[in-house]
């Protein structure tokens, strides 16, 4: 079994958009829309504003509390949209059950989707338009480019296995568009049988100890989209 080293990459990823943004003549801002009160949430806020504190990109971030209202949202989606300073919107995910994602996302500015969720975007990428590409399906390319090469794997056939289709279907599409045999599942859904199947299995369902290693096919890429606190 190898790990595959994140941290390194992502060091090598910021230093390199670093250098990037040195020569844009502007300074890209983001702005993230955190409610309520999940501590993975909160954890992963504070890493995108480290890596954007890296990578010299302007960070701004709004807190809501966990019954803030869908139209309470979607106001400050609408002055994001329209700031000259901010670039890219970003809605943590998951909002509390009372909010529709849908339509919190749907709210953004196309062109400032960062996590490509957009549903105009999904269109575009469904029908190979040139489109936001999902930061996050980007991310996980870029892990299993990393082990496939260091461990000489020609993985192709993959599963994704989730519990929010707003995350897996942009990833299965840009993953397909990457040249894998890529598909999705929710994970109510799963027949544990059939992942000895597949090269390549990318979990995100927040739920730790979801899977274990006998689950797996021999020198398969498994990549966990999540942090897990456990006692």
């Amino acid at each position: 079994m190898r790990s595959i080293d994140g941290q390194a990459l992502a060091k090598k990823i910021r230093a390199e958009l670093k250098d990037k943004i040195a020569t844009l003549g502007i300074i890209p801002g983001l702005g993230v829309i955190l409610v309520g009160n999940d501590p993975a949430s909160h954890l992963y806020v504070r890493l995108k504003e480290k890596a954007c504190a890296e990578a010299g990109i302007y960070f701004e971030k709004y807190l809501f509390s966990a019954d803030a209202t869908e139209e309470t949202i979607i106001q400050k989606i609408q002055e994001l949209n329209i700031a000259p300073n901010i670039h890219g919107i970003l809605i943590q995910l998951p909002l509390p059950s009372h909010l529709n994602p849908n339509s919190v996302i749907t709210a953004i500015d196309q062109a400032k989707d960062v996590d490509g969720f957009h549903p105009d975007n999904v269109k575009k990428m469904r029908e190979g338009q040139p489109a936001v590409e999902p930061v996050l399906a980007k991310a996980i390319w870029r892990l299993i480019e990393d082990a496939r090469k260091n461990a000489g794997l020609d993985a192709k056939k993959c599963l994704i296995i989730g519990n929010s289709d707003a995350f897996t279907e942009p990833l299965e599409l840009f993953l397909k568009q990457k040249g894998l045999d890529a598909s999705h599942i929710h994970f109510q859904e799963l027949n544990r049988s059939v992942i000895k199947q597949f090269d390549i299995v990318i979990i995100a369902v927040g739920q730790p100890n979801f899977l274990h290693g006998d689950d797996f096919k021999d020198d398969s890429i498994v990549i966990d989209v999540g942090i897990n606190r456990l006692p």
